[in-house]
């Protein structure tokens, strides 16, 4: 019999949740990877169950996460991506019930509970792992690619920004000042820029970070920036932001030979909630006008920006159901950079940095 995973014997995914982020990049996403079928989806709103039957009609949808998970055994692979309180809860009952695990970012309020669910997932010997697509990013990709060939020559800094212009708060959980609901910037948006820095240049031995509230009426944090040292010696600065009423460029990357500057968000979103599908022509590829530039002052030219490829994680996934590979994103990667997480926090509470 063919493992599940593969194209014959398609993994059943049970999404729970059809917000921005299940409708926008998981559920998109899983339909277009050989190898796994969108089996049903949970929602109440009766907008979007007329719009998973639309879109997807071979998937039941029930109403929530404990009606779904109470027939687990009718999945192979639970996805979540429901607000951030219930990641924990929910990943922890489908692991209990034998199912393979994708949770979105963040994967939990706090380390220590991202590190029980990693042992729990050890003991039931079920693969686990964490939507961070902006690995796949195309800006990402291209800067991974001049590291590799030394066209910058050895990074010294690391600049890396997700701001945006939001001079008033949203009502929704991201606004919720409870700890249990990790909302804000820090963990929003930040979540993002620590993984990427950690996977480019490792551990920190240091984290400072200065993070405020300067929206009225805002509970949680919507400015932030956090400063790592890297254990290698390189540099990381990072702002994370809803109040930049000019952005920054998106990354700024100094080496001792060249610099590689990249303004503008990688355009797989934006496709995606336009209705562009993996596989459609243009999907990830950003146009000529928008590429970086690599060189030094006076001596610039544009570099071209690799195709964004959000779909290699669930390929990964696929692959790691069949025996394969790996996971795409080891949930201990989500463990340390929650560990930054919580240094940046005490930094900005006491003003100085942490010891890692």
């Amino acid at each position: 019999m063919p493992p599940v995973g593969s194209p014959e014997r398609p993994a059943r995914v049970l999404l729970l949740g059809y917000g921005i982020g299940g409708a926008a990049f998981h559920a998109p996403l899983i339909a277009a990877t050989p190898g796994l079928r969108l089996a049903a989806v949970t929602t109440r709103d009766p907008q979007r169950v007329a719009e998973v039957g639309a879109r997807y009609p071979g998937a039941a949808v029930l109403p929530d996460g404990e009606t779904a998970l109470a027939s687990a055994g009718d999945f192979d692979l639970a996805v979540v991506t429901t607000p951030n309180r219930s990641h924990v809860p929910l990943a922890r009952t489908a692991l209990e019930a034998g199912l393979a695990v994708v949770v979105d970012k963040p994967l939990a309020a706090r380390a220590a509970e991202a590190e029980e669910l990693v042992a729990l997932a050890g003991r039931r010997q079920r693969p686990l792992t964490v939507f961070q697509n902006r690995r796949w990013d195309g800006d990402l990709l291209t800067l991974r690619r001049l590291i590799a060939d030394g066209s910058l020559g050895r990074v010294q800094r690391f600049e890396s920004r997700f701001e945006r212009w939001r001079p008033r708060p949203k009502v929704g959980w991201r606004e919720l000042a409870d700890p249990r609901d990790a909302g804000g910037v820090l963990y929003d948006l930040g979540s993002h820029l620590i993984d990427q820095a950690l996977l480019l240049f490792g551990p920190p031995t240091s984290v400072y970070a200065e993070l405020d509230v300067r929206r009225p009426g805002a509970a949680v944090d919507d400015d932030a920036f956090v400063a790592l040292t890297h254990a290698g010696g390189v540099r990381s600065h990072l702002w994370a932001s809803a109040t930049a009423a000019d952005v920054g460029p998106r990354l700024r990357v100094l080496g001792s030979a060249a610099a590689y500057v990249k303004h503008g968000l990688d355009v797989q979103e934006e496709q995606l909630r336009g209705g562009t599908r993996p596989g459609d022509a243009g999907y990830g590829v950003e146009d000529e006008s928008a590429w970086g530039t690599i060189g030094t002052d006076g001596d610039r030219r544009p570099v071209a920006t690799e195709r964004g490829d959000y779909p290699a994680f669930y390929v990964a996934v696929a692959a790691a159901l069949r025996g394969e590979g790996p996971v795409p994103v080891d949930p201990a990667d989500a463990v340390a950079a929650l560990r930054v997480v919580e240094a940046a926090q005490r930094s900005a509470a006491t003003g100085a940095p942490v010891a890692l």
